[in-house]
């Protein structure tokens, strides 16, 4: 078993690779949250193996958070695009096993 820890910059309208597939072990859990305030209002997008986020989850609102566990979760590269023109912090965890 094996477990990333993160916290990233994305720059204002950049758009970043959290995660990569896995290429040996099996993606268990991921978590990601945006550092920031709760009556603030961020939109920063996740998607699924999808660069140009034709299908994205938002990541705003008062909780700008989002977690996943289980044996049949996605196992693709985690994108997130920075959709502000502020720059953000993201803490992320992985858990492969």
């Amino acid at each position: 078993m094996a477990q990333t820890l993160k916290t990233v910059s994305v720059i204002a309208g950049e758009k970043i690779v959290l995660f990569e597939k896995p290429r040996v072990s099996q993606r268990v859990f991921f978590c990601v949250r945006v550092l920031a305030g709760q009556t603030t209002w961020y939109d920063m997008q996740m998607s699924f193996g999808d660069p140009l986020f034709a299908s994205y989850y938002a990541l705003n609102g008062p909780e700008k958070y989002f977690e996943a566990s289980g044996v049949d979760m996605f196992q693709g590269d985690i994108w997130l695009h920075n959709n502000t023109t502020t720059d953000l912090q993201i803490a992320a965890t992985e858990i492969l096993h």
